[in-house]
């Protein structure tokens, strides 16, 4: 009889995402267990709950999925939940807290896509200005970036403080540098917007985080995206389908939240595909998730 695929889904909140839920019934899990409230300490006697229940050859119809919305933890949970295994008893796990490592790895890879196509140029070496960088998906796609040698800065709505500790962060887990920015006031993004070839702003959703003054004379700014799909446009001007298209009044072009999102479902669709189809069990992060939303935006 074929063992079914049995995937327990872990989230430090009170309630599991329906996106994440249906996302994976989708992509073919037989059964999908939420747990909430699960605590850091908790990673480990879960886990190896769930390797022990099964012989070790149905490590690969077995998963652990990490989620919430705060990326550290996600990833602290993501590394407890790796080391726990005790092999030959192993599963698969895939962390996306709120979506952000698929939706960054969207962004990051749909960004690259318009950078090689429109301006014959790649990442590495790209001056990159992230907004809403003290959220999860800013977070993320800041190392994501960092990591393909953009020259990365993190631009703090509130000032420095909080964008300070978050490059220290990316610093101490990642080796890859993000520099602090103060944009607490108009003028303060609007020079961050014009020191910068690229803005990706990853905000709260239905708030604008720039005005299309702010992008217009941004004389070597080449694109703008956003990941916001609720009114008002994070980017003024900016169209929720635009692909690659001008912005009005700027030297830019635009990358719109549908664009990106188509590019994300399919990522996070696909990563949950490869956790049921692997030949062993597999551990995704937002690195994999960035390598597939490559092939998929090409």
């Amino acid at each position: 009889m074929a063992r079914k695929h049995i995937l327990h889904m872990l989230t430090p909140l009170r309630h599991m995402s329906p996106f994440d839920v249906n996302m994976a019934v989708d992509a073919g899990y037989d059964v999908v267990v939420p747990y909430e409230l699960v605590g850091l300490a908790e990673i480990t006697g879960l886990v190896q709950d769930a390797i022990f229940s099964r012989p070790p050859d149905a490590g690969i119809n077995t998963g652990i999925f990490i989620a919430g919305k705060d990326a550290a933890l996600a990833l602290d949970m993501f590394a407890a939940a790796k080391k726990a295994m005790l092999p030959p008893f192993k599963v698969s796990v895939f962390a996306d807290p709120a979506g952000s490592f698929t939706t960054a790895a969207a962004m990051v890879a749909k960004t690259e896509k318009v950078l090689r196509s429109k301006f014959e140029r790649t990442l590495d070496g790209t001056r990159i200005a992230v907004f809403g960088a003290t959220g999860v998906v800013g977070y993320c796609t800041a190392v994501i970036a960092a990591k393909e040698g953009a020259e990365v800065t993190l631009v703090g709505y509130d000032g420095v403080e909080r964008v300070t500790k978050i490059a220290v962060d990316i610093k101490r887990r990642f080796d890859v540098d993000a520099w602090p920015v103060d944009g607490s006031t108009d003028d303060k993004k609007k020079a961050a917007v014009h020191a910068s070839q690229v803005v990706l702003s990853a905000a709260k959703a239905g708030i604008q985080v720039l005005s299309r003054d702010q992008l217009a004379q941004a004389q070597d700014l080449l694109i703008a995206a956003d990941v916001n799909a609720v009114p008002p446009s994070g980017i003024e001007g900016l169209a929720v389908n635009a692909n690659g298209d001008p912005i009005e009044a700027t030297r830019a072009v635009g990358i719109g939240p549908l664009a990106i999102g188509n590019v994300k479902y399919k990522t996070e669709f696909g990563l949950f595909q490869k956790m049921i189809g692997a030949e062993k069990p597999v551990a995704l992060d937002f690195q994999d998730a960035f390598a597939l939303a490559r092939e998929i935006a090409k």
